[in-house]
């Protein structure tokens, strides 16, 4: 029997996404903002802005309307980027009451909202009461939507307090192509997706500087450590930071020409200038807001991050990276397994 789910968000991987869920048999309708790629959607079945010529199922259906696209909804899927995450919500919310509609939720977006330092779980329950939802689950893990186009081998985690709700959300996905884990750290599961942004924009800089392999690793593994010790300071289990949505994650966004943070970070590597780099990348660089709430919760915690402390100071101080390079290198000597 066909779930009914809103996909709430068209750009790559909220598209693609969809297209898995209509592949997988599900009733699926994408909400997006603009009529122009809805018109383009529904009738030729592409989205060239954000997934070139890649053809969608024709029975995937797109509207600009969300009170269409959460019309008998049974599942909501938010996969607009973060900043816009508590807007969207507080739009449904009136939907779903006059509805009386109480849908299992579903995110996919990584970051954590500028200013008050929240994770996405937690503002949609902030926003979205009771009566007008379920369990909310995270979906997150190495994954880029060209790949999941191609029927690339894909593994993810379904990440919940609520087992049960996980689990649904594991066979809603499940495929010969895309593998979906479960995962009951939710909170570890969105720090991990939220903070591998940040290291990833230093790994673009590295090789946008000429580094090699070496560096990479060194950054990724000293990266995944400032993470973890973040991580588990804000109640997340270590073990969490080296599975899919930890190391996993870490590695494909600080390694794939896909990875907008790598790119980003690339190109300041190169020379260019943050505000150019945003103007011409023209999508949400999740992981330059995500610095900036690392940082600050480094400090609230009290938790030692040179790593993140370095890619701030280049992103809002406007500090030369190589500098900053030469900064880490000339640390005083430490444990590797320091605390």
């Amino acid at each position: 029997m066909k779930t009914k789910i809103a996909v709430l968000g068209a750009g790559s991987w909220g598209s693609i996404l969809a297209s898995v869920l209509v592949q997988n048999g599900q009733d699926v309708i994408l909400w997006t903002r603009h009529q122009s790629q809805a018109d383009e959607l529904n009738i030729q079945h592409t989205n060239q802005r954000y997934m070139g010529d890649y053809q969608y199922p024709s029975a995937l259906t797109a509207t600009t309307s969300l009170a269409q696209a959460l019309k008998g909804v049974e599942v909501v899927l938010f996969t607009v980027p973060t900043p816009a995450i508590r807007s969207v919500a507080q739009q449904v919310v009136p939907i779903l009451k006059t509805q009386k509609l109480q849908p299992l939720i579903i995110h996919a977006s990584k970051g954590l909202e500028q200013k008050t330092h929240l994770r996405i779980s937690e503002i949609l329950t902030l926003v979205m009461p009771f009566d007008c939802r379920r369990a909310i689950v995270a979906l997150s893990g190495p994954s880029h939507a060209e790949e999941v186009a191609k029927k690339d081998i894909t593994l993810i985690t379904a990440a919940s307090q609520n087992l049960a709700a996980a689990q649904y959300v594991q066979k809603l996905f499940m495929n010969n192509y895309f593998r979906v884990y479960t995962n009951t750290d939710l909170i570890g599961v969105e720090l991990g997706a939220a903070f591998k942004n940040v290291i990833a924009l230093g790994a673009g800089a590295l090789h946008g500087l000429g580094y090699g392999d070496d560096a990479k690793a060194a950054l990724m593994t000293r990266g995944l450590a400032e993470i973890s010790r973040l991580g588990v300071a804000m109640g997340a289990q270590p073990l969490t930071f080296v599975g899919l949505s930890g190391v996993g994650d870490l590695i494909v966004t600080c390694t794939s020409v896909h990875s907008r943070n790598w790119r980003a970070g690339n190109q300041l590597g190169q020379g260019k200038k943050l505000a150019d780099v945003v103007t011409e990348m023209g999508m949400v660089i999740e992981g330059v807001k995500t610095c900036q709430s690392a940082y600050e919760l480094a400090r609230q915690q009290q938790i030692e991050m040179p790593i993140t402390e370095a890619i701030y100071h280049v992103l809002y101080e406007q500090a030369d990276i190589k500098a900053e390079v030469a900064e880490l290198m000339q640390r005083e000597g430490k444990s590797e397994t320091y605390q």
